[in-house]
């Protein structure tokens, strides 16, 4: 069974900063893209950011200069460094992962119980 855990959620200050982390275990035969999606109070799940296993990056235009998205593939796991972090960041914090657990297999997409991320003016 495969399982993604994150960390590193919690209450900040606006301005303040936290890293998040999230490690895959399991049948892993490869790992694809990870990378990060949030749920505000009230608002649709959004995209963050993701990552290749080659390092290539995407993320979300508001949190550019901001946020950076990291992986170290012999650890299994993303991070998200979260810096000048404001209200409207307080969320849910989700990772992803694709995943293919044989050779023959073909990429699943999994995800993270969350981590909330509450930012105080």
């Amino acid at each position: 069974q495969v399982q993604l855990v994150e960390s590193g959620g919690g209450l900040v200050q606006a301005g303040g900063s936290l890293r998040l982390s999230c490690t895959a275990s399991g049948s892993i035969f490869n790992l694809g893209v990870m990378g990060w999606c949030r749920r505000a109070p009230g608002k649709q799940r959004e995209f963050i950011a993701n990552i290749t296993s080659f390092g290539s990056a995407k993320y979300l235009d508001s949190v550019k200069g901001r946020f950076t998205i990291s992986r170290d593939n012999d650890k299994n796991t993303v991070y998200l460094q979260m810096n000048s972090l404001q209200p409207e960041d307080t969320a849910v914090y989700y990772c992803h992962a694709d995943m293919k657990e044989s050779w023959f297999s073909t990429y699943q997409e999994h995800w993270g119980q969350g981590t909330l991320v509450t930012v105080s003016s």
